[in-house]
């Protein structure tokens, strides 16, 4: 049974959708673009974006309790603050006017669809707070044993809770914009230096983006994900050698405060109800306001190419801690969030040598490069290289739910 009749996998759009897109009329992610009418928000569908401003502005998502002008901004933040029932609501109806052509969408395609190659894409969140999470046990078991080989790779607290830091929204970009290489202190044995960093590294990641405020109440984990819209595709880059040297005792700061690159598109959580599966067992059982039987895990297939080369193949399914427990343990104290708020979801590393999400793990913090496919070797990232992030659910026959791609050059 079809969980979401958006989802039903015969569902075709009269928008020419090409073979493989990860834009069928069962995703319709949300982003914010612009060409020489403006900026405002959209979706995408197969190579196309359909004009949201333009398709409420001609009435077409009239009853549905928006107020006028909140596609024709420049973020998502407004919508996203209306809360689930109302994004519920829109994904029918568009869904709705994709699939049937008399439905009025259709009429006004001229005005109301843009194609994608045409356009600037943009970040679509004003982002207020970004937190990240360090929530892959393979990633964080790896990394203790390469920081701290001689103690338990695990730290204590790590299975009771989802450890997390609060980082840097000033410095999300979105994907295409170059990151400049970053200076810091570098450890040396006759004291720290000043420079660029040596071991720069990207981190596949993922983001959910939250809607309605919560005016500091602790959510509950068995209704969080109600607050939170989607899923995007995030790189929160890291400084290795800034990192060794700074992160004891309070955690990593100017190692990581320099650039986060995230995609355009956002997805929402009602696109991606075919790839749930179980989390992974959790031992000792979280404590109660972490306990939760539901299915918080996600089947979303991601992949990282450097300069075209394939380095990593990973899932989202392997996260120990889901979004529901990570946001659940953030708020229990009365931590306040808002509307358009960022949570990286960690590295996401799994179980095999070809699944890790960073080449400190792929290469050993440096001690085993690898090899590109013109031949050239790579402990960590060189000026000129290009890192890619895509992420797609559905492989298993149902329809693909893709997250379109994070694309990022380094610059000196």
């Amino acid at each position: 049974m079809t969980p979401n009749p958006t989802l039903e996998p015969s569902l075709e759009s009269w928008v020419p959708i090409p073979d493989g897109s990860d834009f069928p009329v069962q995703n319709l992610p949300f982003g914010v673009f612009s060409n020489t009418d403006g900026t405002r928000c959209g979706i995408a569908i197969g190579d196309a974006i359909v004009d949201l401003a333009v398709t409420h502005e001609r009435g077409l998502l009239d009853g549905l309790g928006l107020p006028v002008d909140v596609f024709a901004a420049s973020t998502l933040n407004r919508y996203f603050a209306l809360g689930n029932p109302t994004w519920q609501r829109v994904r029918t109806r568009l869904s709705h006017l994709l699939t049937d052509d008399t439905a009025g969408l259709a009429d006004v395609a001229d005005s109301a669809l843009v194609t994608r190659a045409d356009v600037s894409m943009h970040l679509p969140v004003a982002v207020g707070d970004f937190v990240d999470f360090y929530s892959s046990i393979h990633h964080a078991t790896n990394v203790g044993r390469m920081f701290r080989p001689d103690d338990e790779p695990l730290l204590p607290n790590w299975r009771q809770l989802p450890v997390a830091y609060h980082g840097r929204a000033s410095t999300i970009s979105v994907s295409g914009t170059a990151l400049r290489r970053p200076d810091g202190q570098l450890p040396r044995p006759d004291g720290p230096v000043f420079g660029p960093t040596e071991k720069l590294d990207f981190e596949l990641e993922m983001a959910f983006v939250t809607g309605p405020a919560n005016d500091g109440k602790p959510i509950p984990v068995e209704i969080a994900e109600n607050t939170i819209f989607g899923l995007a595709l995030l790189n929160d880059w890291s400084a290795r050698d800034v990192q060794a040297w700074e992160y004891r005792p309070l955690g990593p700061f100017n190692a990581k405060s320099f650039a986060t690159s995230m995609a355009p598109w956002i997805v929402q959580l009602e696109a991606l109800a075919h790839a749930r599966v179980p989390l992974s067992d959790q031992e000792p059982t979280p404590l109660p306001h972490l306990a939760t039987p539901n299915k918080g895990g996600f089947d979303i297939a991601l992949s990282v190419d450097l300069n075209g080369t394939r380095v990593s193949d990973s899932n989202f399914r392997h996260m120990y801690w889901s979004m529901a427990q990570q946001l659940a343990h953030l708020t229990s104290n009365g931590t306040a969030i808002n509307p358009g708020d960022v949570y990286g979801s960690g590295t996401i590393s799994g179980p095999t040598p070809d699944s890790l999400g960073c080449l400190l793990e792929i290469t050993h913090n440096g001690a085993e490069p690898i090899t590109l496919a013109d031949g050239s070797q790579r402990s960590f990232l060189l000026d000129g290289d290009e890192v890619l992030i895509r992420g797609h659910s559905g492989d298993s026959g149902a329809p693909r739910i893709g997250f379109g791609e994070v694309r990022t050059t380094i610059r000196p």
